[in-house]
């Protein structure tokens, strides 16, 4: 069979959030860090990218990772984050994929009741405690990179929407932060479309009217994700999220183009980047527990763990847990006569 190339993967969800992990395939990216190999995968090799997250092999909300060794000797191992428009450098929800899938298939020995075990991201190291039980991983918690309020209430003018108090933290991302509850939006998944309509729309005037700049890393900008807040519906959740993340270019001249791809779980650097702006606003304690309640009703539970500091900012270290489900394994090849090998996105569900 004429196949130019295979990728192997597993397909996984965190708390309803897909996080597709490649283990084999794809060569190890050359650069000294996680960050700079992500670099070069987005200058040089997309084209994996476009081929897992596009059609016919990917949809708007699917995420996929990458497993690769890693640069720094303190982990165990590296992954890279692919999403439809950027290479985060973290990501909660795929953090707990890439960590299931390393432990429950034997790429990384599995030690019960916990595995404990360092991940490389393109952000930085991060901490793995892994509940596990007859050969399952039944949580992740990790202890991200310090996250911090960049900035808090910043009147943002969007359009339809008018002026919107917006605040804009890192938790792994940049993230823009509105009050759904203020804007009158529901944030259950049923009403998916409103909330990405709206949250893009409020993220792209932020860019455009508040651009940030990490104080650290120079090439990390944005913000490139959304979150809007409200109240919990869910027993013992302390507020509920969703999360928008972009999939494709918005041109506020075609209103169709106004939308982005619901994230399905509570995600975990927006829980950071919301716990962060909490405690900048002295409404969290360090150690105080957040359960954070996703559109679909799952919930991941943080903590804050202490104060430090990323450049001129105070900064916080996050903990956040939940559960990832491996449901497939895949095989995924390029067919030397495919009409698309980039995959190709159609104007139904993608902007």
């Amino acid at each position: 069979m004429g196949f130019s190339e295979r990728l192997t993967a597993v397909e996984v969800h965190a708390e309803g959030e897909p996080g597709r992990v490649i283990t084999g395939g794809v060569d190890n990216p050359p650069g000294d860090t996680m960050l700079a190999k992500a670099q070069w995968m987005e200058a040089n090799a997309d084209h994996i990218r476009l081929r897992m997250l596009r059609e016919p092999n990917g949809y708007p909300g699917l995420c996929c990772n990458i497993l690769i060794p890693p640069t720094d000797p303190r982990a165990d191992a590296g992954y890279i984050i692919m999403e439809q428009t950027e290479y985060p450098p973290m990501s909660g929800s795929n953090t707990m994929c890439v960590a299931t899938v390393l432990l429950e298939t034997g790429i990384l020995p599995m030690i019960e009741p916990v595995t404990e075990l360092t991940l490389e991201s393109p952000a930085g190291l991060i901490g793995i405690r892994a509940d596990c039980a007859n050969g399952k991983v039944t949580r992740v918690t990790f202890r991200n990179v310090p996250a911090f309020a960049m900035a808090l209430d910043v009147p943002i003018d969007v359009p339809e929407l008018g002026t919107v108090s917006v605040d804009i933290a890192w938790g792994g991302m940049f993230f823009a932060i509105a009050n759904g509850d203020d804007l009158g939006i529901d944030l259950s998944a049923a009403n998916g479309a409103e909330i990405a309509r709206a949250s893009e729309m409020i993220r792209v005037a932020t860019v455009e009217q508040h651009p940030v700049t990490h104080p650290l890393e120079r090439s990390l900008t944005g913000p490139t994700i959304s979150q809007l807040t409200g109240r919990p519906s869910v027993p013992g959740a302390t507020r509920r999220n969703a999360v928008t993340v972009a999939t494709g270019s918005l041109d506020w001249d075609r209103p169709t183009t106004w939308t982005g791809a619901l994230d399905r779980c509570p995600c975990g650097t927006g829980t950071s980047a919301i716990m962060a702006v909490l405690q900048a606003k002295g409404e969290l304690a360090i150690g105080e527990e957040f359960v954070h309640e996703g559109p679909l009703g799952t919930t991941f539970t943080g903590q804050l763990l202490e104060t430090t500091s990323i450049g001129e900012f105070t900064a916080v270290v996050p903990e956040v847990g939940g559960q990832a489900w491996i449901t497939g394994f895949s095989e995924y090849v390029l067919d030397d006569t495919e009409p698309f090998p980039k995959g190709f996105t159609i104007g139904d569900i993608w902007p």
